[in-house]
């Protein structure tokens, strides 16, 4: 549970995860700053349920550099 600090791209490695979970997403608003917070739940497996795994927040600039690694990624859409 932590504010994005930076992000960096990186080629090599990586694979993809064998569970799913849920996510909320939403705007905090404190002291005159913004974020955008992504929460994720515990998987399906985990005994407690709907229990915070991980929160990231992004502030306007770790927030802009991620969605340009989406369009990159997936191109900017319909």
């Amino acid at each position: 549970m932590a504010i994005i600090r930076s992000m960096d791209w990186v080629n090599e490695g990586g694979r993809v995860h064998p569970t799913e979970v849920d996510c909320e997403v939403r705007a905090i608003r404190e002291e005159g700053a913004t974020y955008l917070q992504v929460s994720t739940f515990g998987s399906d497996y985990r005994q407690r349920e709907k229990k915070v795994s991980q929160t990231l927040q992004f502030d306007r600039s770790a927030a802009l550099r991620l969605a340009a690694y989406i369009r990159q990624t997936f191109g900017e859409g319909d």
